[in-house]
């Protein structure tokens, strides 16, 4: 059945392409905005792989992609950041009758939460960076992160190839000093910290 629902949406990065309104359908967000379940189950993996000790995400929107993430590492916190406060209680709801205990939903700006997240004086295993796809944003979020991260740390970066300016912005990225590999999937890029290895920047069709 159509989830019939709506929801009053505060979009505090660049806005979305597909839903112009800000009074917007439960499941027109879990149609356009929600990870894909192909990408979804990709996260799942990697946050097996990488999540400990931390997973943080920017851009909760309905829940799924932290679940998705949780999921894989149960014994992993993970704190993700939605800016729409009916959004991040919608996330909460969906997450409760999940019945996943890990995830705390964190309602504010990137900008207002980031800080939270630094004041953990922990690296994170895994970042997942979505929810804003202005090229200056995502720069400077990558840059908050590469500035807390070690050589274990992965970042995940999604919708790279959506615009100019986020293809501008995947292109910064690329070149900062701490980098030593990248994955790009064409949709999502993956940075890489690892130490000791030669600078490569990998394509994969996927």
């Amino acid at each position: 059945m159509t989830d019939v629902r709506t929801v009053s949406v505060i979009d505090l990065g660049s806005g979305s392409r597909k839903m112009k309104s800000n009074i917007r359908k439960v499941s027109e967000i879990a149609r356009y905005a929600a990870v894909p379940e192909k990408y979804g189950l990709l996260l799942f993996n990697l946050s097996k792989e990488y999540g400990s000790p931390l997973i943080v995400e920017l851009g909760t929107s309905l829940g799924i992609s932290s679940m998705y993430l949780a999921a894989a590492s149960p014994e992993v916190p993970v704190c993700t950041i939605e800016g729409c406060g009916d959004l991040a209680e919608l996330a909460c709801q969906n997450i409760r009758e999940a019945g996943i205990k890990n995830i705390r939903v964190m309602n504010g700006s990137f900008d207002e939460m980031i800080p939270l997240i630094k004041k953990m004086n922990v690296s994170p295993g895994l970042v997942f960076i979505d929810g804003d796809h202005k090229k200056d944003s995502v720069v400077r979020y990558f840059m908050d992160f590469a500035g807390i991260s070690n050589s274990n740390t992965l970042i995940v970066i999604d919708d790279i190839s959506i615009s100019e300016e986020m293809a501008e912005a995947w292109e910064l990225i690329k070149k900062h000093e701490k980098v030593t590999a990248t994955i790009d999937l064409y949709r999502m890029g993956f940075v890489f910290f690892r130490e000791g290895i030669t600078l490569l920047h990998y394509m994969i069709r996927y």
